[in-house]
C-alpha cells in the first residue's frame, strides 16, 4: 500500500532520503526543507513556529519524496484520552464487568488520559497494525490526534488510529496499558495539517474494514459529538508533565464496531477524517498466545 495521504493546503511530512529522514513544509508547489525538526519546532511559541513553517514553504529548498513518508513524529510522546464521546462511553460499558466506572469517566471533569506510544512505534499510512495474539477482541478506533506544543497549544492535527484489545481492557479496567500499549498499536497519517491550514471544524470521520475483498463494516461519526474540547484535553495533558519536545494526543473515538465483529489478519482499514488526513492499513498479528506456565499464578 501507498503511502499518498493528502491533506488540504500546507502540511508538514517527515521525508526518508538518502542522508536519513528529513522534515519538509509541503505545498501545492513541492516539498521544501523545514530548517529544524519537529521536536524544535513544538519548543516554541506557536506564532514563532508559523513564521518558521511559512518561510520555508516559500524559499525553503526542494526536496523530493521518492523514499518515501515516515510516521509525522520524532521525539514526541503520543497521549490518548478516551471516553470522550457517548458511543465510546457505551462501548466500554458493552466489554466491561464494571460498566459504572465509565459513567463516571464520561461525566466528569478530570478525563481519562493515558500513554499510548513512544515515537519510534508509530506506524503509518501504508504500514501495518498490530492485534495481540492473546486477544480475542480487537478493534480499530478512528481519532483526530492532535500535535501538542511544549506550552499545551494546538499546533496542528492528524488521523489516528488507537488499535484497542476490547477482551483485555473489558477483564478489568486496570489493564488498559495491555489493552492499548503494544507493537504497532498507534497510527498516526503522514501529513500534519497546521491549525493556520486547517479547515474550520467539527470534521467527519470515516471508518471501514474489508475482508477478503468485501466491506464487513463501515461507520460514521463527527468530531463535533467530542464531550470535551481539543483545549481541555490538552490543557490537562500539560497540567503537570513537561513536554519539551510537544506530543501527540488522540482525542478518543466516536465510532466502535458491534461487539460481533473482531479484527482479523488480512483485514484492511480504512480511516479517514475530513480535511485532515487518512490512513489505509493491513492488520496484523503481534505477539505470541500466553504460555501454559503463565496460567499459574
Amino acid at each position: 500500500m501507498s503511502r499518498t495521504d493528502v491533506s488540504v493546503g500546507t502540511s508538514i511530512v517527515r521525508v526518508a532520503s538518502p542522508d536519513g529522514p528529513r522534515w519538509a513544509v509541503r505545498t501545492a508547489g513541492g516539498l521544501h526543507a523545514l530548517p529544524v525538526p519537529l521536536a524544535e519546532l513544538l519548543s516554541m511559541p506557536l506564532d514563532a513556529a508559523r513564521e518558521v513553517v511559512e518561510r520555508a514553504a516559500q524559499g525553503g529548498e526542494k526536496i523530493d519524496a521518492t523514499g518515501g513518508l515516515l510516521p509525522p513524529v520524532d521525539e514526541q510522546e503520543v497521549w490518548a484520552a478516551g471516553v470522550t464521546y457517548r458511543r465510546s462511553r457505551d462501548g466500554r460499558a458493552e466489554e466491561s464487568t464494571d460498566p459504572t466506572v465509565y459513567d463516571h469517566v464520561y461525566t466528569a471533569d478530570r478525563p481519562e488520559l493515558f500513554f499510548k506510544s513512544t515515537a519510534a512505534r508509530v506506524v503509518t499510512d501504508g504500514d501495518d497494525v498490530g492485534i495481540r495474539a492473546d486477544s480475542g477482541w480487537d478493534v480499530p478506533e478512528p481519532e483526530l490526534a492532535l500535535v501538542v506544543n511544549r506550552s499545551g497549544d494546538v499546533f496542528g492535527y492528524l488521523a489516528a488510529n488507537d488499535l484497542s484489545s476490547r477482551s483485555i481492557e473489558g477483564e478489568n479496567p486496570l489493564y488498559l496499558p495491555q489493552a492499548k500499549v503494544y507493537t504497532r498499536s498507534c497510527a498516526l497519517s503522514t501529513a500534519i495539517v497546521p491549525v493556520w491550514a486547517a479547515p474550520d471544524g467539527p470534521w467527519a470521520v470515516r471508518l471501514t474494514i474489508e475482508r477478503d475483498g468485501e466491506t464487513v463494516f463501515e461507520g460514521a461519526s463527527s468530531t463535533g459529538a467530542l464531550v470535551r474540547t481539543p483545549d481541555t484535553l490538552t490543557r490537562w495533558l500539560v497540567l503537570a508533565l513537561d513536554l519539551p519536545a510537544g506530543a501527540v494526543l488522540l482525542t478518543g473515538t466516536g465510532i466502535v464496531p458491534e461487539a460481533e465483529l473482531t479484527l482479523a489478519a488480512g483485514d484492511v482499514v480504512r480511516i479517514e477524517i475530513d480535511g485532515i488526513g487518512s490512513l489505509t492499513n493491513r492488520v496484523t498479528v503481534v505477539g505470541r498466545r500466553r504460555p501454559d506456565d503463565l496460567e499459574e499464578r
